[in-house]
């Protein structure tokens, strides 16, 4: 029998992030094979509560909020809509930790760990960057660390996570099929941090 195989939408493609790389000023990155599972629930009803205990952190109530745990990371996407984040091999685990909690209410409870996958932006040149292709003020007084939002980078949708702003890190969730386009456009980006060293 054939033992079970999986590639993420990057593992032909990490030499153009790891080249892309800058020592000191600009990381690329795959965080491959995270799980994740969005949540469409009523944020005021019972269950919605109920889905923060058994979380270990309520549901982010404020457009772009994120909330953590030492292993989840909720994001908000919508007035009703959370995409929970965490280890690989976890999804099963959160989809059933949520399905028990949501109960008989009306909600949704999706694995989509194989819909995205995650680029990696780290390093002072980090928001410079990203500004190129996205539209958002990156300044951290705007987008700082626990943010999100849907947004286009490089005419591709995505949703762009600050995780710190010292140094700057950032998280961009984009669909597998776009994957390598996005990464061939981050190279082109990051080329003049090159020619500058």
């Amino acid at each position: 029998m054939a033992e079970p195989y999986g590639e993420s939408p990057l593992a032909s493609h990490a030499d153009v992030l790891t080249d892309s790389s800058v020592p000191g000023d600009l990381r690329l990155s795959e965080v491959s094979f995270t799980a994740q599972v969005t949540l469409r629930v009523d944020p005021k009803s019972p269950a919605a509560e109920r889905i923060g205990t058994a979380l270990g952190t309520m549901l982010p109530n404020q457009a772009g909020q994120v909330s953590r745990t030492e292993r989840l990371l909720v994001a908000w996407l919508g007035p009703d809509e959370w995409l929970l984040v965490g280890p690989e091999g976890e999804a099963d685990r959160i989809q059933a930790t949520v399905a028990e909690a949501l109960g008989d209410e009306h909600g949704a409870v999706v694995d989509v760990s194989a819909h995205r996958t995650i680029i990696e932006v780290a390093g002072p040149k980090a928001p410079e960057l990203l500004a190129k292709g996205c539209a958002l003020d990156l300044h951290r007084r705007s987008f700082g660390p626990d943010r999100c939002a849907q947004t286009l980078l490089a005419r591709t949708g995505v949703v762009l996570l600050c995780r710190d702003t010292e140094p700057p890190n950032y998280w961009i969730f984009v669909r597998a099929s776009f994957a390598r386009y996005l990464a061939d456009w981050l190279r082109d980006a990051a080329a003049e941090y090159h020619q500058n060293r």
